[in-house]
């Protein structure tokens, strides 16, 4: 079996816990507008096809870096679109004795067959989940994404009872997340959960703005500043829940 993959970066200090190996997936079917990855949505146009081992291989070369439970990080796109070599890559970390970390925004979840019988049979095998929440409104979320929030947050109730280390992102999107409303709500909504270890806003920034116009794609978010600390740490307070 083979991957489709975008790329690989051998250095990701704020992608899982310690040092991490990236690779990114190909393909996705949300259609973010801060996207900073648009060239990762089209499933059929990628870099590189790699078999788990191949993968692997190249992610050990690192290993003498990965501290402090540093492991491999697959990212995107959207992994889960490729759950099958998703599974096989990550029961082979495990057997090199390789932490994994997944990052995913959730949209592919169900709780139908066959993705639930694989997606429960892949967090045996995963060490942490990234979930990023893109927006706890449900209509904000598709004028932000395309598409509903509504399995995407039973994807984080299904983690949360799955007992899987879990750690929850949102990017600050000025006029967008940046409402404190909307920040409460998703702290109600955190709250609910267990085995959530970190709680993260992340800053938004227009640096792969220059993709969609090579994609001949209008970035529709080109006016939007990045937001300031002020604001980045007034979320993480409301998020965190001391506020």
């Amino acid at each position: 079996m083979k991957g489709k993959i975008h790329s690989l970066e051998s250095f990701g200090s704020v992608d899982g816990p310690g040092l991490r190996y990236l690779i990114f997936f190909q393909g996705c079917y949300m259609r973010c507008k801060y996207c900073h990855n648009a060239d990762t949505w089209d499933p059929n146009h990628f870099d590189m096809e790699l078999t788990a081992d191949e993968v692997l291989d190249k992610a050990e070369r690192f290993r003498s870096y990965w501290k402090n439970g540093g492991g491999i990080t697959v990212s995107g796109g959207e992994a889960l679109l490729q759950i099958d070599f998703l599974l096989e890559l990550f029961k082979k970390a495990h057997e090199r004795d390789i932490n994994t970390c997944l990052d995913t925004s959730g949209q592919p979840f169900t709780r139908e067959e066959p993705f639930i019988s694989k997606f429960t049979e892949l967090l045996k095998y995963t060490d942490t989940v990234m979930l990023d929440i893109k927006h706890i409104d449900d209509e904000e979320h598709k004028k932000l994404t395309g598409h509903t929030n509504k399995n995407i947050l039973d994807c984080a109730k299904f983690l949360s009872d799955s007992g899987v280390n879990i750690w929850i992102r949102q990017v600050l999107v000025p006029g967008i997340t940046d409402n404190d409303e909307y920040l409460h709500k998703t702290r109600e909504f955190i709250a609910t959960l267990h085995n959530v270890t970190k709680i993260e806003p992340l800053r938004y920034h227009s640096l792969g703005a220059f993709k969609w116009k090579e994609l001949g794609m209008k970035y529709e978010l080109e006016d939007v500043d990045s937001p300031d600390d002020d604001a980045l740490q007034n979320a993480s307070d409301i998020l965190n829940g001391r506020k």
